[in-house]
């Protein structure tokens, strides 16, 4: 389907991450990581990572967000700059502005924003 998916984001599963902040979790702050991080719930602020983020399928996410590469199924109200890849599943919804070295809209998705391809 999309060549994309063959980098190995799309196959992780829940356990294969050491954080995943629940359906639950409501938090509004900065979040620095590291390590590949889930987000199910709530997250208000702004994410920084030098690692995978994956925003769940019913998660809701206020913030800007800078991560090596950002798999969106849930949705998002900010802008992403992802340092290797944005994608944006059929699932997702995206306000804000995306900039990446690759970007990938599947078709279904919700995008408003505008879109810039760097090296």
């Amino acid at each position: 389907m999309f060549e994309t998916k063959n980098n190995g984001l799309f196959e992780l599963e829940e356990e294969d991450f050491d954080t995943v902040l629940a359906t639950d979790i409501s938090f509004t702050g900065e979040v620095y990581f590291e390590e590949p991080l889930m987000i199910k719930g709530k997250v208000s602020g702004k994410i920084e990572a030098t690692s995978d983020l994956v925003i769940a399928a019913g998660a809701v996410v206020q913030a800007d967000i800078v991560a090596d590469r950002v798999l969106i199924r849930g949705k998002v109200d900010g802008n992403i700059s992802g340092k290797k890849m944005v994608f944006i599943a059929s699932t997702g919804v995206v306000e804000g502005d995306i900039s990446s070295a690759e970007i990938a809209l599947e078709p279904g998705c919700v995008f408003s924003g505008r879109c810039t391809m760097v090296k």
